[in-house]
C-alpha cells in the first residue's frame, strides 16, 4: 500500500499539470450535466414493512385525491368573539376563498363543513389538500401558503401549519462560517496562507465533485432532503482533515531535506496510506447504514460514503500535484530558514505535543480517572433518551408553522396536532363497516383516546378511515403508548371480522421507525464495529490497538449523546444553540450519530497511533513511541478536531431542529473523541500497555497480509541510506 501510493504521490507531482487538470474537467464536465438536468427532486421518508407504511399506502390508492400533502390553518377570534359570529364567518370565509387559490390546491374545506370548531367557538380549523406531496411542492406554493396568515383582521390570529411546510433545509452562510473558521485554523497551524489556501482547495474541489455527483444521481435514486445536507457536512470535514494530515507530512519531510518530488511521494505513501485506512473507516460504518433496511437511511449512508471516496482520491492524487505548484511556499517562514539541514522542527523544545505526551505517559493513572469519570458524568442524561419523528411543535416560536402548533393546543389540546388514522379495510362493504364500528368502539374505550372523528369512505364502500385524537401530545410517551395499546386492541376486532385494520400517522410513523431503527442497531453495530475491528486489526497487526480504539469510541458516543439529551431533550443551555423548544430527538439520530462518529474516531486513532507504530517499529521503545506519536501528531489532530468542529457547529445555525442536533452532535463528538479518548486516553492506555499493546499472534501475524501503513519499505535499511524503493534510490531520513 505504502510503495502503490508512493509513486502516485511522486507521478501526480510530476505530472501536476495533467493530473490538476483532469480533476478541473471532470468538476466542469459534472456541473455541465447537473445544469442540464437541473435539481434532483427530494423524497418523502418511507419505512418499508411497516404497519404505518402499508396504510400510507392504501390511502394513496383507494384515497388517491388526498394523496398529497395536507395542511391545516388555524383561525382565532379575539377574545369575546367566536368564528361562528357572522363577522367570524366572514374571516373564515375569506381564509378558505383565499386558501383555495394558492398554487397546487385541489380542496379547501372550511371548519362550518368539517365542524372543526373549538367547543367555546373562538376555533376554527380550515383543512387544505394540495395535489403534490409536501417534498413536491415548490418554494413559491409554500410561501404562498404560508402567506395565509398575513392578513388577518386586527385581533384575529390565522397561522398556516401541517405536511405543505416541511421544506428543505435551507444551508447558505451557516456552513461558509464553518469553512471560514477551518480556513483560519489552517493558517495558524501551517503558519503560511499559501498552504491553508492549498488545502482549502483541494479540500472544496472534492466536495464540489463529491455533491454535483451526488445531486446527479438523485435523479436517478430517490434521496430525502436531508441526504444533501449530511454528504456535504462529512465531505467539507474530512476532506479538509485529510489534505491537512498529507500537506503536514510533506511540510515535514522538507524539513528533513528531502528533494520535493521525494518528499511528496513519502508523504502520500506514509500519511496518504492512514488517509486511505480512515477513509475506509468511515464508508465502511458510512454504508453499514444498508443493514437498517430503511431505504433514506441507506441513501443517506451510501451517499455521504460516496463524498468521502472523493475525498480520499483528491487528497492522494490532487494534492500532491498542488503542492507541485506551491513550491517552498507551502513552508512557513521558520521552516524555510530551516529546510535542508535536516533539523525536524517538530522536536524542538518548544513543541508542546511532546510536552503533553511525556505528562500523559508520566501521570497516566489520574489522566485515565479523570476521563473516564468526566466522560461518563457526561454519559448519564443519555439513560433518559426519548426519540420521536420531529413536528411543528419543536419549529422556531416566530414560524408559521409553530404559531398553528400552539394555537391548535390552545383552541382544541395537543392531541389534535398528533392526530392518529385507522385504516379498516375489508373484502366487502358489509365487512368494513362492521369492522369500523368495532374499530372505533375499540379506540373509544383506551383511556388517552379523548374523541373518535367520523370517517371518510372509499367510492367502493370496503375502505373506511377514521381518526383518533389523542389526549397527549405528538411525541408525549403516553402517545406513543397508545399507539402500541391502540394497535393491540384492534388486533381482536381485525380477528374477529376478519377485515384488516391499520394505523398510521406522523406518531406511529414515530413508533415503526423507533421499533426498526431499536431491532437493527445490535446487528449494525456488529456490522461496522467488527469490520473497523478487523482493520484496524490488519492496519496496526495488533489486538489490543483496535479493542483499546473501540472501548474508546463508546466513552466518546455515551458522552455525545449524553450531551445531546441535556440540551436538546431536557433544555439545559438550549438558549445557546438558538432551539426554542426542547423535544425528544429525531427517531434516526443514534444509529447515524453512532456511524459517523464512529468513522471520524478511527480517523484520529489512525492519525495518531500510526506514527506510534512507525516509530516504534522504526527501533524507539514503546514509551518513546508514544511520546513521539503525541509530538507528531498532536498538532496535526488538535488542528483536524478544530476544523472538523467548526464545520459541524455551522450546521447549529440552520433553523431546522433536525440539522441543529446532528451538527451540535458532531461537533462535540469529535471534540471529546478528539482532545480526551485520543490525546489523552489513548497515550495513557498505550503507556499502560508497552510493548504488549503490538503483540499478534504467530499465526494470524502471517495469515494478514502486510500493508504496511508505517511505510516501512520507503526507509533505508541499515545504516547506507541507498536502499532501492519503487524503483528509485531512497533518501535517508530520521532515524
Amino acid at each position: 500500500m505504502a510503495t502503490l501510493l508512493y509513486r502516485i504521490g511522486r507521478f501526480a507531482f510530476g505530472r501536476r499539470g495533467v493530473v490538476t487538470s483532469a480533476w478541473f474537467v471532470l468538476l466542469a464536465v459534472l456541473a455541465g450535466v447537473l445544469l442540464t438536468l437541473g435539481s434532483a427532486p427530494t423524497s418523502s421518508v418511507t419505512i418499508p414493512g411497516t404497519e404505518s407504511q402499508r396504510a400510507l399506502e392504501a390511502l394513496a390508492k383507494e384515497f388517491p385525491q388526498a394523496s398529497g400533502a395536507s395542511g391545516t390553518v388555524v383561525v382565532r377570534a379575539p377574545q369575546g368573539q367566536t368564528v361562528v359570529a357572522p363577522a367570524g364567518k366572514a374571516v373564515v370565509d375569506d381564509v378558505v376563498a383565499r386558501a383555495a387559490k394558492v398554487p397546487g390546491v385541489v380542496g379547501a374545506l372550511s371548519p362550518f363543513d368539517t365542524k372543526a370548531l373549538s367547543p367555546d367557538g373562538r376555533y376554527g380549523l380550515v383543512t387544505v389538500q394540495f395535489d403534490r406531496t409536501a417534498d413536491e411542492l415548490t418554494a413559491e406554493q409554500r410561501s404562498a401558503y404560508e402567506a395565509l396568515g398575513d392578513d388577518a383582521p386586527s385581533g384575529w390570529a390565522v397561522a398556516a401549519g401541517g405536511e405543505p411546510l416541511l421544506a428543505t433545509p435551507e444551508i447558505g452562510s451557516t456552513e461558509g462560517l464553518g469553512v471560514l473558521v477551518a480556513l483560519v485554523v489552517l493558517v495558524i497551524t501551517f503558519g503560511s496562507l499559501v498552504a491553508a489556501g492549498m488545502t482549502m482547495v483541494n479540500a472544496l474541489i472534492g466536495v464540489g465533485v463529491g455533491m454535483i455527483g451526488l445531486l446527479i444521481v438523485g435523479h436517478a435514486v430517490e434521496l430525502s432532503s436531508v441526504t444533501p445536507v449530511l454528504a456535504l457536512m462529512l465531505g467539507l470535514a474530512v476532506g479538509i482533515d485529510y489534505s491537512l494530515f498529507i500537506t503536514s507530512r510533506y511540510r515535514h519531510n522538507l524539513a528533513l531535506g528531502l528533494d520535493h518530488q521525494e518528499a511528496a511521494g513519502r508523504a502520500v505513501g506514509t500519511a496518504g496510506t492512514a488517509v486511505v485506512f480512515a477513509g475506509l473507516t468511515v464508508i465502511i460504518a458510512l454504508a453499514g447504514l444498508s443493514v437498517v433496511g430503511i431505504p433514506f437511511l441507506t441513501a443517506m449512508g451510501l451517499a455521504a460514503a460516496g463524498t468521502v471516496l472523493v475525498a480520499v482520491l483528491v487528497a492522494v492524487t490532487l494534492l500532491p500535484a498542488l503542492l507541485g505548484f506551491a513550491g517552498d511556499r507551502v513552508l512557513s517562514r521558520r521552516q524555510r530558514q530551516a529546510n535542508g539541514t535536516g533539523t525536524d522542527l517538530d522536536e524542538q523544545a518548544g513543541n508542546r505535543g511532546f510536552a503533553w505526551g511525556r505528562f500523559t505517559v508520566r501521570h497516566r493513572v489520574p489522566v485515565l480517572l479523570t476521563g473516564i469519570v468526566v466522560l461518563g458524568a457526561v454519559a448519564l442524561p443519555a439513560a433518559d433518551m426519548r426519540l420521536a419523528l420531529p413536528d411543528d411543535g419543536t419549529a422556531p416560536a416566530t414560524s408559521s408553522k409553530r404559531i398553528a402548533y400552539d394555537l391548535i393546543s390552545e383552541g382544541f389540546g395537543e392531541g389534535f396536532n398528533g392526530r392518529l388514522v385507522m385504516v379498516v379495510h375489508g373484502d366487502t362493504e358489509q365487512q368494513a363497516q362492521q369492522a369500523t364500528a368495532g374499530a372505533a368502539k375499540a379506540a373509544t374505550g383506551l383511556s388517552d383516546v379523548l374523541a373518535v372523528a367520523p370517517g371518510q369512505t372509499s367510492a367502493d364502500g370496503r375502505t373506511t378511515i377514521l381518526a383518533v385524537i389523542p389526549k397527549s401530545g405528538p411525541t408525549d410517551e403516553a402517545t406513543f403508548d397508545l399507539v402500541r395499546d391502540l394497535r393491540s386492541a384492534l388486533a381482536a376486532t381485525s380477528g374477529a371480522t376478519g377485515a384488516e385494520i391499520s394505523v398510521t400517522g406522523v406518531t406511529a410513523v414515530g413508533v415503526d421507525v423507533s421499533d426498526k431503527l431499536s431491532a437493527a442497531l445490535p446487528v449494525y453495530l456488529l456490522v461496522v464495529v467488527g469490520l473497523g475491528f478487523v482493520l484496524l486489526m490488519l492496519m496496526f497487526r495488533s489486538l489490543l490497538v483496535p479493542l483499546k480504539a473501540t472501548l474508546g469510541f463508546l466513552l466518546t458516543i455515551g458522552a455525545a449523546f449524553g450531551a445531546t439529551v441535556a440540551i436538546f431533550q431536557w433544555g439545559w443551555l438550549s438558549s445557546l444553540v438558538g432551539l426554542d423548544t426542547a423535544g425528544p430527538l429525531v427517531s434516526f439520530l443514534p444509529i447515524l450519530l453512532i456511524g459517523i462518529l464512529f468513522g471520524l474516531a478511527m480517523d484520529y486513532e489512525v492519525f495518531l497511533v500510526s506514527r506510534m507504530r512507525e516509530d516504534f517499529v522504526h527501533g524507539e521503545t514503546a514509551r518513546e513511541a508514544v511520546v513521539a506519536g503525541v509530538g507528531h501528531g498532536a498538532r496535526v489532530v488538535v488542528a483536524a478536531a478544530l476544523i472538523m468542529m467548526s464545520v459541524f457547529a455551522g450546521f447549529v445555525l440552520v433553523e431546522d431542529p433536525i440539522i441543529k442536533s446532528m451538527g451540535f452532535a458532531l461537533a462535540f463528538g469529535v471534540a471529546v473523541d478528539a482532545f480526551v479518548v485520543r490525546l489523552s486516553l489513548v497515550p495513557a492506555v498505550m503507556s499502560f500497555l508497552g510493548d504488549r499493546a503490538w503483540w499478534l499472534p504467530r499465526w494470524l501475524d502471517r495469515a494478514m497480509p502486510n500493508v504496511d501503513i508505517e511505510g516501512e519499505k520507503l526507509r533505508p535499511t541499515g545504516g547506507s541510506g541507498d536502499r532501492e524503493v519503487a524503483g528509485r534510490p531512497a533518501v535517508q531520513t530520521a532515524p
